[in-house]
């Protein structure tokens, strides 16, 4: 598995475990919402500010994003 595709699962899931739209992580995160689409569709060379961004916004330790999920089978 490649980890552009480790991350945007993990942006996704911890979005979704914070209850937060697309749009809402984009606004806490100070980036656009068609950004955290392309993200969490694997369409983006992500840089390591928007990295902390993104974590800050999930209130996540940014390596937390690149860890795989024993229990993902993809």
């Amino acid at each position: 598995m490649s980890l552009i595709h480790t991350f945007a699962v993990n942006v996704r899931k911890y979005r979704l475990e914070h209850n937060l739209s697309q749009e809402h992580l984009a606004e806490l995160a100070g980036l656009h919402r068609t950004y955290i689409s392309s993200v969490e569709r694997e369409r983006r060379n992500i840089s390591i500010e928007n990295i902390q961004r993104i974590s800050d916004a999930l209130k996540i330790e940014p390596y937390r994003l690149f860890v795989k999920d024993s229990d993902e089978h993809r």
